[in-house]
């Protein structure tokens, strides 16, 4: 359901803290909106030096953005808290200041996504959708959910 992708330009990151993010950024989306862990990915990106532009100028600065894609259906206020936990996330874990983040969210309609194979369900609607997939998968879930 969640896809974070995260483009760094002019950042270099070590896969262990890819990793560390990756993590943090799934766990505050399941704490904020309750969905299972395995539903969230996080793709990174880099940005080529000399590819990205703001105003038509070259931007030599780090930046660090996160566009999620999300089931639409959750509040203003479960929004927010995502994205400022997103925020903090990024804060703790690299050197950037604030101004160097940006972040945001695109709402899904979970009729218009598949995922795992299946057309996905309504925020909160998770339980009902996991208990009709097959065996097999609900195991891969599982493993990756703990």
């Amino acid at each position: 359901m969640p896809t974070y992708f995260v483009n760094l330009s002019n950042i270099k990151l070590s896969n262990f803290i890819k990793e560390k993010l990756a993590k943090k950024i799934t766990r505050i989306h399941n704490k904020t909106t309750g969905a299972n862990k395995y539903f969230a990915q996080v793709i990174f990106n880099n940005s080529k030096k000399g590819d990205h532009y703001m105003g038509g100028k070259l931007v030599s600065k780090p930046e660090f953005f996160i566009y999620g894609h999300i089931r639409s259906g959750r509040s203003a206020k479960v929004i927010n808290k995502l994205i400022t936990g997103l925020r903090e996330i990024v804060l703790k874990n690299t050197r950037l200041k604030k101004d160097n983040i940006w972040i945001y969210i695109l709402d899904l309609k979970p009729s218009q996504m598949i995922e795992y194979g299946e057309i996905l369900p309504k925020s909160g609607g998770e339980k009902k959708w996991f208990k009709n997939l097959p065996t097999k998968l609900k195991k891969r879930l599982n493993k990756i959910d703990n």
